[in-house]
């Protein structure tokens, strides 16, 4: 529960942050270069939580009626 929970907090509609800066200001905007910037630090942030969530799964009890 612990991965996929951090995966969705860590994208937060980046995409759509950038479409709406490009509609709201244009595409050579630094709204608009910071939404794509944005969208570059997504993935490293991404994996860098995979890490964490794999490196600490030994952290959390296993509920044997969940399987």
């Amino acid at each position: 529960m612990a991965s996929p929970g951090a995966l969705i907090g860590a994208s937060n509609f980046f995409e759509l942050a950038v479409a709406v800066a490009i509609t709201l200001f244009g595409p050579s905007s630094g709204a608009a270069l910071a939404c794509v910037v944005g969208v570059l630090v997504e993935v490293p942030v991404m994996l860098s939580v995979c890490k964490v969530c794999n490196n600490s799964r030994t952290w959390y009890g296993r509920n044997p009626a969940a399987e």
